[in-house]
């Protein structure tokens, strides 16, 4: 037993390497590179070289293997992880009337909303900078960059739809022969020039602050890509564990990473002429082509750990009530390749394609990246201070300090990552405006759509005791009314009785709840209350990583004395159309933004997955 679970550690922390450290295993091609860029006006010397590389190596120290890997991954939400998560963590650790629950919301969808304008940049910058290896072996090569890359980008999105389980077992092997790469090539450069080697020594990143103010400060927005992909190790958590992650980075991912940034700096020592592309300049002309297939292969990889990651987290928003229902396919059997969303995989492609073409080059896209990655570093630091202090009950200065602490570090890089604000830095921003608004405008409509049920709800207790007085014909069968949580008497159910005249032999009002955690054991998953005649209250509780499933859920029903028949139940589904209507509410175009959404949005009989042949709909109006 012990045995097996040895190798089932090793054999997941294997694969955590291949799909977690993706991210951040391939800032080596472009963060040094990008440190030294013209604009930011640093000099090449060796004491800022040092310095720089100090920087890199003990935020690497801080920021990943205390704050995300020690911390954080502890912030776990029944196992799972991840900044929507994490909210839900932080929303349930506070009184749910408490004056935060608001402010912890909205930065909670803040930061998502800026995961996915990250999980636009990755694949772009990553793949591009991969590809660019080909201009350091031949400068002729260059015009055929920004076209490879659309070309692996295209192919990359255009296989989401098969899965990933076929191309998934690769990952892990070709991670691990990158690590190894990067390791290997930054010890023989470290043997080279082993001065570098003072750069351990954090004073030379105080001194290095301290001596250039300005423009370190500035240069700060570019270390800070070293670190990009800290979110992804947390939000990966669900998949792996803890423990695998915590030794995939400590044992692996980590001292390869340190190595390489030392092996880059050493080179850079000898030969400062380097700085035009040092990743690629490392062991010498001979190594450039092997580099750039295996370069572009860690990119990919990179790449689809991001796309996956936004699969993860629309379905999260989804269960969570800030996007509208979208169709979610299930491709295969496999942790990465569990779901696919079309919708979400093509409208990322384009905005990948137009961020590719925009920014041209991995140094003009550096400057975009920063800004996004801070922003939600900051989030998730905001939003742990509330699980270690409501949930853990730690001690109010300490938790204070380890918060002041991270805060003090993410605002540091965030301010620097602000200054490029106008030279790509609005790019994120954008698109995480853009998703900000329509996430809250979706909650918000949902809520006005609510409301107006419930005010013109009938309460179910009392239609049903006057409807039996004088009963309606009973036909055989069973009638499946979807209900909301405080909906009153189904408007499907009065259009029935009103049209048809009829009730079935057996009436279950079926209402969906989504709870602020991941999973809901299946035994705890259905509530049943008799309500007389033959009619049913069914309750079913949903985690926000569940699947939504109610013939399964039917199924659970027999254990508590319900059977089903599917050939001789009929679901009835009202199907709500959104009117807006002047006055209360929200701004006129946020209503039409809200009312173009819910016209757009997935059946609920699909999203419940309730079979099509067993579903009648009847339209309902709901002005807002």
């Amino acid at each position: 037993m012990t045995q097996h679970k040895k190798s089932s550690l090793v054999a997941l922390t294997l694969a955590a390497v291949g799909i977690v450290y993706g991210d951040i295993g391939t800032s080596p091609l472009y963060t040094l590179k990008t440190v030294f860029t013209a604009e930011h006006g640093l000099v090449l010397n060796p004491n800022n070289l040092l310095g720089v590389v100090s920087l890199i190596f003990w935020g690497l120290t801080l920021i990943i293997s205390l704050k995300y890997v020690t911390l954080v991954l502890r912030a776990d939400n029944r196992g799972e992880g991840g900044i929507m998560a994490l909210m839900a963590l932080a929303l349930s650790s506070v009184n749910k009337l408490s004056r935060w629950n608001f402010p912890l919301m909205l930065t909670g969808v803040f930061g998502a909303t800026l995961f996915y304008g990250d999980s636009v940049i990755t694949p772009a910058i990553s793949v591009l900078s991969a590809i660019e290896g080909l201009e350091v072996a031949t400068p002729a090569l260059k015009t055929y960059v920004v076209p490879l890359t659309i070309l692996v980008l295209v192919a990359l999105y255009a296989v989401q739809s098969h899965g990933t389980a076929g191309i998934g077992r690769w990952f892990a092997p070709i991670m691990l022969l990158w690590f190894a790469t990067l390791a290997g090539m930054g010890i023989v450069n470290i043997v080279d020039q082993p001065q570098i080697l003072a750069a351990l020594n954090p004073w030379y990143a105080f001194s290095f602050l301290n001596e250039n103010r300005l423009v370190a400060f500035v240069a700060l927005g570019a270390v800070v890509l070293a670190f990009t992909g800290a979110e992804a190790l947390y939000a990966d958590m669900g998949h792996f564990g803890k423990k695998p992650i915590r030794m995939a980075w400590f044992l692996i991912a980590f001292p390869a990473l340190a190595l390489n940034y030392l092996g880059q700096g050493g080179l850079l020592l000898a030969h400062p002429e380097a700085i035009s592309n040092p990743f690629y300049q490392q062991l010498g002309a001979w190594s450039i082509y092997p580099l750039v297939i295996l370069s572009t292969m860690a990119t990919v990889i990179a790449s689809q750990a991001t796309i996956s990651g936004t699969f993860s987290m629309t379905k999260q928003a989804i269960a969570l009530g800030f996007l509208p229902r979208m169709r979610v396919l299930h491709t295969s059997e496999s942790e990465i390749g569990q779901i696919y969303i079309p919708a979400i995989n093509w409208l990322q492609l384009i905005v990948v394609l137009l961020a590719v073409i925009g920014f041209g080059s991995s140094e003009n896209l550096a400057a975009a990246y920063g800004i996004a990655v801070t922003a939600t570093m900051l989030a998730t630091t905001i939003l742990t201070f509330f699980v270690i202090r409501y949930r853990w009950k730690m001690n109010l200065a300490l938790c204070w300090f380890a918060t002041v602490f991270f805060v003090a570090i993410d605002l540091m890089f965030f301010s620097a990552s602000a200054l490029k604000l106008f030279h790509g830095g609005w790019f994120p921003l954008l698109l995480g405006s853009i998703l900000f608004i329509v996430m809250l405008t979706w909650k918000r409509g949902r809520l006005l759509v609510f409301q107006n049920l419930q005010k013109h709800a009938i309460p179910l207790d009392d239609f049903l005791s006057s409807l039996f007085i004088a009963p309606p014909t009973r036909v055989p069968g069973t009638a499946i009314f979807l209900r909301g949580e405080s909906d009153g008497v189904p408007h499907a159910l009065l259009h029935n009785l009103s049209h048809n005249k009829v009730l079935h032999e057996r009436v279950v009002f079926l209402t969906v709840f989504m709870l602020e955690e991941p999973w809901v054991p299946p035994a705890e998953q259905v509530r049943i209350t008799d309500l007389g005649h033959q009619c049913f209250q069914l309750n079913v509780h949903y985690g926000f990583k569940d699947e939504p499933d109610i013939p399964k859920v039917l199924a659970l029903c027999e254990g508590h004395g319900l059977h089903f028949e599917m050939m001789e139940t009929s679901f009835f589904i009202a199907r709500q159309t959104v009117i807006s209507t002047p006055g209360a509410g929200m701004a006129p175009w946020r209503e039409h933004l809200f009312v173009a959404m819910s016209r757009n949005a997935r059946g609920a009989a699909d999203y419940y997955q309730i079979p099509t042949n067993r579903v009648i709909e009847l339209g309902t109006q709901v002005e807002i």
